[in-house]
């Protein structure tokens, strides 16, 4: 269930960058552009933060699934 969820995430995060770079093409606003590549570096931080390896090897989210 986690995989999904962090997939959703990612998928969400690529639409973001691809929405705000439309916008910014479109209207040549920043504001907003701006503001929707934050929330996906944010979201892809998260991302990693769940799935990069510490110094033992293993990941939070490893940790999680095996309950403890």
């Amino acid at each position: 269930m986690t995989d999904i969820v962090l997939s959703i995430v990612v998928l969400a995060a690529i639409a973001l960058v691809a929405g705000a770079w439309l916008l910014y093409r479109r209207t040549g606003v920043a504001k907003q552009p701006l503001l929707m590549l934050l929330l996906a570096a944010i979201a892809l931080a998260n991302v990693a933060i769940w799935t990069v390896p510490d110094e033992e090897g293993t990941a939070p989210l490893d940790r999680i699934e095996r309950g403890g």
